[in-house]
């Protein structure tokens, strides 16, 4: 047995059932006597739904013996790193100086390494000395963002590195305080190389979208160095309980890209079937971490062991009495956005295709926009979309982009580099250039693109296909502290209150764009689970909170009554049914239900259908829906 931790990191596409694979490894290793901690890192975390346990921002027992979780708070984390670095100096710096730098830790960027640093404290940690951990399990955010935190440690030991030739500040502080830092992050990074130590799991379902981002995203771990790399391939339909055509088509769909998952990775990989209910608690982490590590023979099951007696005497579960655009209400000549966010997986970008696609159809000029770094609205218009906005082929009145990250940092660049020059220094042009080679401007860059497409009036409505709840979250609280990065990268002169000025003027219009209820409409996407529920309805608050208010949920992937013929599916439905009363009792406003379909939707045809649904037209389309 090795006396050194084993880190095993779990990403892929949101809704994947990444957080139930991570949690019921967790579980085997615990009750293999292994001391286990499992962290996310995901800003919408829902470990503590899983194990159905308070968790929060420390360590805490999850009921089992060697068994602990942690979520890692971004706020708190920013709290603790700002007085870790700053409590030492405050003896020796005098009050004037330790305003600069507190001032200096308002950045946004001060959250991202915060949080990212007490990630890589439980990698740079040991459990040779008997305090540590044998496994730690971190179940990240969706595979995009995944990307990005695996990209930090090179990324922010560079800077360090660069800023200690230079003036001797990073926008996370000076270089001196934080020179233990970069021993770290060189740390973490051999440790994401090492095969012996980090293995790295990609949790996906048979589907195309799913398959196509984790190609995509292997061959990027592969250029940051991480070798040992292994699948879980989830929510597989038992072939036994696919009597019905409707099913038997899903079935065959997924039997499809099973074998190109086989062919397209060669690595290790573990099947896993749907459930027929949901996967909460230690004793069902219990019965899926024995698929998933099977001894003895053990054959598989697609049982929770539960079963849910209530009513399924209710009506068609298909409700289209309002039409999308009846709640929208776009006009011609007026821009208005349409946010569609949600947890990964659940269907955000068919959804925004869908909607944008309804609105075209109906004469508005649309463009159809995703700021998600695992985007791939292209997939689902089986089109090739841009980091500018061109026509969507065989759609009038239809555009599309995407946010093209490497693009956005470029441009921003030479944006900021180019006004520096025309109002300052050389000395203050080299601080800003310096300031600008910070990570944290991967950040601003997309941010400031994604506000140059809040501000157009060239349509009349704006669809944004989001990153899952937290990374959108995240984003729309930037127009409230981004003006303070700004604001640090210039001296007090003139020229730079000037500066201030105009950018605070820019986010003020931003900031009441986001909240006229006239200008933005936020809709939240979910299919009727527990922690799709759970996660849009925090973040629901969390908006209210910022005085953004939503519109409308979109409940998808709704299970008809008429396919559901066996005791599987009539499980599941029963499941559905009473997460869609929770919906519609939490949330209090119209509820859009889309059903499932018998195969993906990609292509146009398929987004068309799916807008006839959003119409309320959809009630035609019922009897077809196994031929759709």
């Amino acid at each position: 047995m090795h006396n050194y931790t084993q880190y095993i990191f779990f990403s892929g596409k949101g809704g994947v059932g990444k957080t139930t694979m991570a949690c019921a490894t967790a579980v085997h290793h615990a009750q293999k006597g292994k001391r286990t901690l499992i962290i996310t890192t995901d800003p919408a975390s829902n470990l503590a739904d899983v194990f159905e346990t308070e968790i929060g921002h420390r360590i805490r027992a999850l009921g089992i013996p060697n068994l602990w979780g942690m979520e890692i708070d971004p706020d708190k984390a920013t709290e603790e790193y700002r007085e870790r670095i700053l409590s030492p100096m405050r003896a020796v710096m005098p009050e004037s100086v330790m305003k600069v730098l507190e001032e200096q830790f308002r950045s946004p960027c001060t959250t991202e390494i915060a949080a990212f640093d007490r990630f890589v404290d439980f990698m740079t940690q040991d459990s040779s000395d008997g305090t540590g951990y044998d496994v730690v399990i971190f179940d990240t955010a969706p595979t995009g963002h995944t990307i990005r935190l695996l990209e930090l440690p090179v990324d922010w030991s560079r800077h360090i590195e660069e800023s200690a030739k230079g003036s001797g500040n990073t926008c996370i502080g000076p270089v001196a305080s934080i020179q233990e830092n970069k021993k770290k992050y060189d740390e973490a990074t051999r440790l994401l190389g090492d095969p012996d130590r980090t293995t790295f799991i990609f949790v996906l379902q048979p589907e195309g979208t799913s398959l196509y981002e984790t190609a995509r995203s292997w061959k990027e771990l592969t250029t940051l160095g991480v070798k040992k790399v292994e699948l879980i391939i989830n929510g597989i339909l038992p072939r036994e309980v696919c009597q019905q055509p409707f099913f038997q088509k899903r079935y065959a769909m997924q039997q499809q890209y099973l074998e190109m998952i086989e062919k397209e990775f060669p690595v290790p990989m573990r099947r896993m079937f749907q459930r027929d209910g949901e996967i909460k608690g230690i004793y069902a982490l219990t019965e899926v971490a024995k698929d998933l590590y099977p001894e003895n023979g053990h054959k598989p099951s697609w049982s929770i062991g539960k079963k849910d007696s209530s009513s399924l005497l209710f009506g068609r579960n298909f409700s289209y009495t309002t039409d999308f655009l009846t709640l929208i209400r776009p006009e011609q000549g007026s821009t208005k956005a349409v946010f569609f966010t949600g947890k990964g997986g659940v269907g955000k970008t068919t959804v925004a295709c869908a909607a944008a696609y309804a609105s075209a159809e109906a004469g508005f000029r649309t463009l159809l926009l995703t700021t998600d770094p695992a985007a791939h609205i292209g997939k689902v218009l089986e089109r090739r979309i841009h980091d500018t906005p061109e026509p969507v082929e065989g759609v009038s009145n239809l555009w599309a982009a995407v946010v093209d990250q490497e693009k956005a940092v470029i441009e921003y660049k030479a944006r900021i580099l180019e006004e520096a020059k025309r109002k300052y220094s050389l000395d203050m042009l080299t601080a800003v250039r310096e300031e600008l080679e910070s990570p944290c401007t991967e950040e601003m860059a997309a941010f400031d693109k994604f506000m140059g497409y809040l501000e157009t009036d060239e349509y009349d409505l704006v669809v944004f296909d989001t990153a899952p709840t937290g990374h959108t979250l995240r984003l729309l609280e930037l127009p409230f502290d981004y003006g303070e990065q700004v604001q640090m990268m210039v001296a007090t002169t003139e020229s730079s209150r000037e500066l201030k000025a105009d950018t605070q003027r820019r986010f003020d219009r931003i900031i009441s764009r986001i909240k006229d209820t006239q200008r933005s409409i936020f809709a939240f996407v979910v299919y009727p689970e527990a922690t799709p529920v759970v996660e849009a309805y925090r973040a629901m608050l969390d908006l209210k909170e910022a005085g953004i208010q939503t519109q409308f949920v979109v409940a998808n992937q709704v299970l008809s009554e008429e396919y559901c013929t066996n005791d599987y599916f009539q499980q599941r439905q029963r499941m559905q049914r009473k997460y869609l009363q929770e919906i519609q009792d939490k949330f209090g406003m119209p509820v859009l239900r889309l059903p499932l379909f018998a195969t993906e939707i990609i292509g146009m045809e398929r987004v068309h259908e799916v807008s006839r649904f959003l119409r309320g037209k959809g009630e035609e389309l019922l009897t077809r829906i196994d031929r759709i």
